[in-house]
């Protein structure tokens, strides 16, 4: 990615290095896109997008604390990674780098925290587009509609995985070349898009020596908002977009989102997993250049 930049910014008596990027941002008179990635991913994984956006738009993308380039702190009482700091953060930069409203796109849990944002500050957030929505099953109201032995095996692994020595090996492996390309492969349906450009964005970032932290963070919050708790709430217009093929984020299960007053389109996305932008960026970009001229 080129034309990288930083922003500071100030939560709860700290400042962090926040890393983003944009493109046509000098045309006051187009509309503000921020784009907003998944678990583990970063700005690198709009890469296919942000240009062709930029011809209808300005065009922002940042990198979520914790992720990416920007800063990685470890999880203290100032700064919890959940989707309300999140949130927080990505209405922040909506108003003071971006300095008004934005429509907000999100993919996986950036479809959570973009929801989050809109709902911290309606007046910065025109409309939300949702890519295969994380639906966080794991969540510990949806985790009492498993079976009881899911339900304890869910347990056993965070707990286990609160052990920073036994985490830290188990990133480890998890963060190896060919395993996040074996990783990929299962999310991925076209996997001529599994490129060792899209290896290295996600490898990169995971060397941060606090990036384990964040893992062990994240892989143990099982609060916090659904989905479905946010769309319930969301003041305004969300539209849904989802990859036919997502083994681990299931479209019928996205299709449910319909039933809420707010959802005002779902639109499969033919033969693409989990991260339709990424695969399929010739079918997702023309979509998403017409929802944003429309």
């Amino acid at each position: 990615m080129t034309n990288i930049k930083t922003w500071q910014w100030h939560y709860q008596q700290h400042t962090y290095q926040i890393t983003y990027t944009c493109q046509g941002e000098d045309q006051a008179h187009l509309p503000a896109v921020l784009l907003i990635h998944g678990f583990g991913a970063s700005i690198g994984h709009w890469r296919h997008n942000i240009p062709a956006l930029a011809a209808v738009s300005r065009v922002y993308a940042l990198d979520l604390i914790g992720f990416g380039g920007s800063d990685k702190p470890k999880p203290s009482t100032d700064l919890k990674y959940t989707f309300k700091t999140w949130g927080t953060l990505i209405s922040d930069f909506c108003r003071e780098v971006i300095g008004g409203s934005a429509v907000l796109i999100g993919n996986s849990i950036g479809a959570i925290a973009i929801m989050q944002a809109a709902i911290i500050a309606p007046e910065l957030v025109s409309k939300t587009i949702l890519i295969n929505c994380s639906l966080r099953l794991l969540q510990e109201d949806k985790q009492l509609t498993l079976p009881v032995y899911r339900r304890v095996g869910t347990m056993v692994m965070q707990n286990i995985l609160g052990n920073r020595a036994i985490a830290q090996g188990f990133f480890n492996q998890v963060r190896k070349p060919q395993v996040v390309r074996k990783i990929l492969s299962q999310a991925y349906i076209q996997t001529e898009a599994i490129t060792d450009e899209l290896i290295d964005i996600l490898v990169k970032p995971a060397q941060d020596p606090n990036a384990v932290d964040v893992f062990m963070a994240f892989v143990r919050y099982s609060q916090g908002p659904t989905p479905e708790s946010l769309l319930a709430m969301l003041p305004c217009e969300a539209i849904v977009l989802w990859g036919e093929k997502d083994p681990w984020e299931p479209i019928a299960l996205g299709r449910e989102f319909t039933k809420f007053p707010c959802v005002s389109k779902f639109i499969p996305i033919p033969n693409a997993g989990h991260c339709p932008q990424d695969e399929v960026p010739e079918i997702v970009n023309p979509i998403l250049i017409e929802l944003l001229t429309v």
